[in-house]
């Protein structure tokens, strides 16, 4: 990254959790996804944006150093306050974006994946977040994509510019277990970003074989999504009683489970407010004994 300052020395209450490699980097297990920074449905400026700039701050003074991001949020929205907020940044700060996306001008979700597209997206979060290089770009596959030539050609771009230099690390988000098995047989993968959270345990077989290979794993929604399913799991009354008898809030108990689940998971629970950036770190130092994960085991749906 350009301008970088230097890592703080500092210890922090995050620390519980440990670290994991990303890659080249070691980061923190709880990080910070930024996506919720942007509008409502992740489109346009921010409801409150210095509160936006403060939950980013605060989450880098807490020892945050693996922020997830990406171009298309908002789109651009995301990316400029966390330039505006914490450039220079601290050398210490995994910045991981993603492409294969775009948003049109009334905020639709559409592909932006041909080979040239995604170098065209990667330049763009370079650009926006004024860096050199990323942690790690993840290559957003669409949903129904297969393992074929395609995957390939749009794996290359990633790899290209790896190896020129414009990342560090090559990732995948939204992949099959097909997926990451061809992937791994073209190229070293330091991260997945896929769809993971105490309620709907989608792609076990991902995160084992993540795991397995020492693949940083980043579970995306780790709370659930919708709103209402994110509602309805931490309403559910085994969760409720958890998280009473160990007093923390169900959130904590929901994220304190997905770092428990395997030590390669990376938290990346996003927020647009400082109070609840404090009770998603705070999972940190929850511990779960084997009587919260016996009653914790029967909320997969």
């Amino acid at each position: 990254m350009s301008e970088q300052s230097q890592p703080s020395q500092h210890t922090y209450p995050i620390d519980a959790a440990g670290s994991y490699p990303l890659g080249s980097r070691q980061v923190r297990r709880v990080g910070y996804g930024a996506m919720q920074l942007a509008g409502d449905n992740v489109f346009g400026p921010p409801r409150d944006r210095d509160e936006a700039l403060a939950v980013l701050r605060t989450a880098v003074q807490a020892g945050v150093n693996h922020i997830d991001t990406a171009e298309f949020y908002g789109p651009r929205v995301v990316n400029e306050l966390i330039r505006e907020a914490l450039h220079p940044y601290p050398a210490d700060l995994a910045i991981v974006s993603k492409v294969g996306a775009r948003r049109d001008t009334r905020g639709a979700v559409l592909p932006f994946d041909e080979p040239d597209e995604l170098r065209q997206g990667i330049e763009q979060n370079l650009a926006t977040l004024d860096v050199d290089r990323l942690a790690a770009v993840n290559l957003r596959l669409m949903d129904g994509s297969s393992a074929d030539a395609w995957f390939d050609a749009q794996l290359a771009s990633l790899i290209r510019a790896r190896d020129e230099g414009l990342i560090d690390g090559v990732g995948l988000s939204n992949v099959s277990l097909e997926q990451l098995l061809r992937a791994v047989e073209q190229t070293e993968i330091v991260c997945v970003q896929n769809w993971f959270n105490l309620a709907d345990q989608r792609s076990p077989e991902v995160l084992e074989e993540c795991a397995r290979r020492g693949i940083a794993f980043a579970p995306f929604f780790p709370l659930g999504y919708p709103r209402s399913a994110r509602t309805q799991t931490l309403g559910n009354p085994v969760l409720t009683s958890v998280a009473a008898r160990l007093k923390a809030t169900p959130a904590q108990i929901a994220l304190a489970w997905l770092l428990d689940r395997a030590p390669n998971v990376l938290l990346i629970p996003g927020t647009r407010t400082r109070a609840h950036l404090s009770e998603n770190l705070g999972a940190a130092i929850v511990e779960l004994d084997d009587e919260a994960r016996e009653h914790l085991s029967r909320m997969n749906g």
